[in-house]
């Protein structure tokens, strides 16, 4: 073999030699460079409902990286951080009757969910939970204080069942002389009245009211 055959078979040789080494090194990352990775961004990765052995194997797997770059695993937890518009408005939609009751307006819900990072799809911010009713019993009729002019006749209703301790006590209109039971919209209502109990009605010349129901 002559001489320049020779020299050209020896290129020929280290060219292919440099050829198949040299990329090796740089298709895989080493497991240190990806767990570097992994914890520049674990919480983004984790958010995303990725785990580490997942991860650190889809990173070395991952030919061609380079150095700096990071995986389409970290990159793809991004949208998950933050809910959409949409998504929000979907959550106050559902629980609006709890956000309104617990004072919450509506602009404030939508940037605070919108604003929270890691909060995964369907999950509903929690709604402040509404006032209980009130179990206490409204008034039956308005008892306003009356303006007594003669005997058995009282100023309040109190000191009218005082008077008459199980009797009925009603609301006697000085001017019609007609008394009204308690319930009825004239009851402690008319412009001139005392209350009175029911058996002294009739010495004083009064009489029920029409169309009323005795208690």
């Amino acid at each position: 073999m002559t001489t320049p055959s020779l020299r050209m078979l020896c290129a020929t040789a280290l060219a292919a030699l440099l050829l198949l080494s040299a990329p090796v090194v740089a298709q895989q990352k080493t497991a240190k460079e990806c767990n570097a990775e992994w914890t520049a961004n674990k919480a983004q990765i984790q958010a995303s409902g990725q785990k580490k052995k997942d991860f650190m194997a889809q990173c070395r797997g991952t030919a061609g990286a380079t150095a700096g770059t990071t995986t389409p695993a970290t990159t793809a937890a991004a949208p998950a951080q933050q809910k959409t518009a949409k998504q929000c408005n979907a959550e106050w939609t559902a629980n609006k009757a709890q956000l309104q009751a617990s004072g919450t307006k509506k602009k404030d819900f939508m940037a605070q969910c919108r604003g929270t990072a890691g909060a995964t799809a369907g999950t509903t911010t929690p709604a402040a939970t509404a006032p209980a009713p009130s179990t206490a019993k409204k008034p039956s009729a308005v008892t306003n204080a009356g303006t007594p002019t003669g005997a058995g006749q009282f100023a309040t209703e109190a000191q009218a069942q005082a008077h008459c301790p199980g009797d009925t006590v009603v609301w006697a209109n000085l001017s019609s002389k007609v008394y009204h039971f308690s319930g009825n919209k004239n009851y402690g209502n008319t412009k001139k009245g005392a209350y009175m109990c029911e058996r002294d009605t009739a010495a004083e010349g009064f009489r029920a009211a029409k169309n009323e129901k005795h208690p």
